[in-house]
């Protein structure tokens, strides 16, 4: 599903422009989330997970998400360079099609600024215009005490846990989160 591009303002006063990703950002889209994934511990990957991804995956996954009716990949470019992006999942058997899930992630050097609620709400704007959706749902890893605060400001409430679900790479386990918000 293709986002069509918008424009929006920062707490900092700069302008984000949120779009879907182009095959012609697959190398940028790669440097994105390895850096994503290296400045937390809380995005499902590690940043050396990425280092075996290239280009032509990275190509490939962008255009089925331009296809694929039932999902949406969101880019975020603050002054060119990306700082962030979001995804939406939209369930489509019968008993669940009602649901959707997403997944976002930014840059550190961008948190703070108001591009997770701008990512946010278009992804609930998606998701409110299918028409069916009930319910948006995520995951977010114990500790991640921001993210946490942000999903519960847009009405996400928890639902349950997964204990021990997330080995660290010290090798401790953390419990996994599931959140919900009603529509």
């Amino acid at each position: 599903m293709v986002f069509a591009e918008k424009e929006f303002k920062l707490k900092d006063g700069r302008n984000a422009i949120l779009r879907s990703p182009s095959e012609n950002d697959a190398e940028d889209m790669l440097r994105f989330i390895k850096k994503a994934s290296g400045e937390t511990d809380f995005l499902m990957k590690f940043p050396e997970e990425f280092d075996d991804f290239t280009p032509e995956q990275e190509k490939d996954f962008i255009r089925k998400n331009y296809e694929d009716e039932n999902r949406m990949l969101i880019a975020c470019l603050v002054d060119g360079r990306f700082a962030g992006n979001c995804m939406i999942s939209f369930n489509t058997g019968k008993k669940d099609r009602h649901r959707a899930s997403v997944a976002i992630a930014l840059l550190q050097e961008f948190w703070g600024l108001g591009i997770g609620t701008g990512m946010f709400e278009e992804l609930f704007r998606t998701a409110r215009n299918r028409g069916d959706v009930r319910q948006i749902e995520l995951d977010f890893i114990e500790g991640n005490i921001r993210a946490r605060a942000l999903y519960e400001k847009m009405g996400f409430r928890i639902t349950g846990v997964k204990p021990d679900a997330i080995r660290m790479k010290d090798g401790s386990f953390v419990n996994e989160y599931m959140m919900v918000k009603r529509l």
